[in-house]
């Protein structure tokens, strides 16, 4: 299997089959081997029939997995990536607003040396203060804490080559970071402007809401990103900065009993500062925890601290 083709689906029965034939019409202008998993994230109207049916009439290419309840999108993609076969992943949305025509040339770009394609909905068409606004806002904000500038970390159409999806694992809504995951493994990413059309059945899954979620995480994947091989930098640069206000708040208060007379003891910040010092001292004694932690998460799995894009010459 060549491509796999994987779209989360939640509650959109309307959108299924001609969403299915648009992937069987663009998948026919490439020469690969392809599968599309569906992956049911507990909907609620006839989508899981109508999937039923499409895999029923469509067995060399369909594929269905149907979860017991709502678990999200992100688990969703989770799941049809561990179910997939594919060398290369693509993912879409199923409310027919990306359009699978443009999965051909998101695969030639593959061709041509990258390990993900992501797409940029130029045009968006969507409501904008609810929607198009917030996602701008986040993808500057995106773009700026993780260092990976793209325009669109919204759009879900992307092609993705296996190997940069391997080694970490997907919560929250985390699957919109995916290329920061991927670039700081050393994927070669790039851009491209794809089609958005407007949203022709049901209604939208996100709101306003999502921006919280999407900020909270992103510290997260921050933290995985900038300071998982290193934990002591963080915890440890927070506690020395803790310990120095400390420092200086124990100056300010002698410098202020020799010159207004004033006594340590009845100055409340004498207890702030002993408390930053501890404060302070707790963090760094956590960094080295944390340094001791991912020390065993790696020697005890043999899991190697770096990835290689390729060998030659050497054996598995």
């Amino acid at each position: 299997m060549d491509v796999s083709i994987i779209v989360p689906v939640y509650n959109e029965a309307q959108s299924l089959p001609i969403l299915h034939q648009k992937i069987r019409d663009a998948m026919s202008q490439v020469s690969v081997m392809w599968e599309v998993i569906y992956v049911d994230d507990g909907s609620q109207d006839d989508s899981l029939v109508t999937l039923e049916a499409l895999a029923a009439e469509d067995q060399e290419h369909a594929r269905v997995l149907a979860f017991r309840r709502n678990y999200g999108q992100t688990t969703a993609i989770s799941a049809g990536i561990d179910h997939s076969t594919g060398e290369v992943i693509v993912l879409i949305d199923a409310d027919l607003q990306n359009d699978p025509a443009d999965i051909p040339m998101l695969l030639a770009k593959l061709d041509e040396g990258y390990d993900l394609v992501s797409g940029w909905r130029v045009s968006r068409q969507d409501t904008f203060v609810t929607r198009t606004l917030p996602s701008k806002v986040a993808n500057k904000l995106i773009s700026m804490v993780t260092g990976v500038h793209l325009h669109d970390y919204g759009c879900s159409l992307k092609a993705y080559r296996r190997e940069v999806l391997t080694g970490f694992r997907l919560y929250g809504e985390m699957h919109r970071f995916i290329p920061a995951y991927a670039s700081s493994v050393g994927a070669k990413i790039i851009e491209v402007p794809v089609q958005h059309h407007p949203r022709k059945f049901g209604k939208a899954k996100y709101g306003l809401e999502r921006t919280i979620k999407v900020t909270l995480d992103l510290f997260t994947v921050k933290y995985l990103i900038s300071y998982s091989q290193k934990p002591i930098y963080i915890f440890g640069t927070v506690g020395m900065g803790l310990i120095l206000l400390s420092i200086l708040d124990v100056i300010f208060l002698i410098i202020r009993r020799f010159t207004i007379g004033e006594h340590l003891i009845r100055s409340p910040l004498l207890q702030m500062g002993a408390m930053l010092f501890v404060m302070g001292f707790n963090s760094i004694l956590l960094g080295l925890i944390a340094e001791q932690v991912m020390r065993t998460y790696h020697e005890a799995q043999s899991k190697p601290t770096y990835t290689l894009r390729r060998k030659i010459n050497l054996k598995d």
